[in-house]
């Protein structure tokens, strides 16, 4: 098993020699991203049934500069170096790809996954890329997300308790 910090790339260029090796022995490359903020369950249960969905799991990171574009000047609550390394530590995920970007269009054109994966609290229309795989012959899936766990729903509580 590979140590969590050979799973992580600041570019699409570090992690280019990674993917023409998969490429190459015809894995079936699943990608999904997210700001992954703050760690939970939920992520959890997301990103093993998207890793069930083929052979390598390609996280596109947003990096704190877009999570800030996003989610606004308090976020990200945890800094990039830290949310990768947290998910690069998790078994199933095979690579941890940052973006500076508001979406990761730009990384699904140059990594061409087979497979697309959100949530389905977004409509395939709306998911950056879609149309990409599509058009590559890959499919793009929505996954249903687990219950009563989101970040939103924990900063809330956090909020409360303090």
């Amino acid at each position: 098993m590979k140590h969590f910090s050979e799973k992580i790339f600041h570019s699409f260029e570090e992690f280019f020699e990674c993917l023409k090796g998969w490429k190459t022995s015809n894995q079936k490359l699943v990608f999904t991203n997210g700001c992954f903020d703050i760690l939970h369950r939920g992520h959890i249960d997301y990103l093993d049934k998207s890793a069930q969905l083929g052979d390598k799991l390609i996280i596109g990171l947003n990096t704190d500069v877009s999570v800030r574009l996003l989610k606004g000047k308090q976020r990200p609550y945890i800094d990039e170096d830290s949310r990768a390394i947290l998910l690069a530590a998790i078994e199933f995920v095979d690579a941890v790809i940052l973006f500076d970007e508001e979406t990761p269009f730009s990384l699904i054109e140059k990594i061409k996954p087979d497979v697309l994966v959100k949530g389905k609290d977004y409509e395939i229309h709306e998911i950056a890329g879609h149309d990409i795989v599509l058009n590559n012959g890959g499919k793009v899936e929505t996954i249903e997300l687990t219950e009563g766990f989101s970040t939103s729903a924990l900063i809330e509580k956090i909020k409360k308790s303090s």
